[in-house]
């Protein structure tokens, strides 16, 4: 018997999406697995649940003896919140925070620089609403401007 070729990297997890995000409510591990309509392993399907939970792409509340789960987010922002989120991690795990953010800046497209800059006068304008003020000095721990 030939074997199933292999599925890409995150392929599984987007199978996985798309069925909670069909169905159009939380589902459990064994709705999940009967949406996907594949021959998988139910311990594949609770461990896929629960790393992409992990990741925050996914909501889960307890159901009986099991969990449902559910998008974190719509499904046209779905992507976008998973990336932020990595970008976040992955800053995170890096110890030179200015040095890197500066290099993401300046490998950035005009188009995306300005976008940037305007999302972050947004957000700027947001917090101040609150009634604290951003204050703009270098920091000379890290670089960047401190709040």
């Amino acid at each position: 018997m030939a074997r199933k070729p292999r599925r890409e990297p995150g392929a599984l997890e987007r199978e996985v999406l798309a069925a909670i995000a069909a169905a159009g409510r939380p589902l459990t591990p064994a709705e999940t697995l009967a949406e996907l309509g594949e021959p998988l392993a139910y311990t594949t399907v609770m461990t896929t649940l629960a790393r992409l939970h992990d990741k925050g792409a996914l909501t889960r509340a307890p159901a009986g003896r099991s969990y449902v789960y559910a998008p974190a987010t719509a499904p046209d922002t779905l992507a976008a919140a998973l990336t932020a989120r990595q970008m976040s991690r992955l800053l995170g795990a890096g110890g030179h925070r200015a040095e890197t953010l500066a290099r993401f800046v300046a490998d950035l497209r005009p188009e995306d620089e300005q976008l940037l800059a305007d999302i972050l006068t947004t957000h700027r304008s947001d917090t101040d609403i609150g009634g604290g003020d951003v204050e703009t000095s270098a920091d000379s721990t890290n670089g960047g401007p401190r709040r």
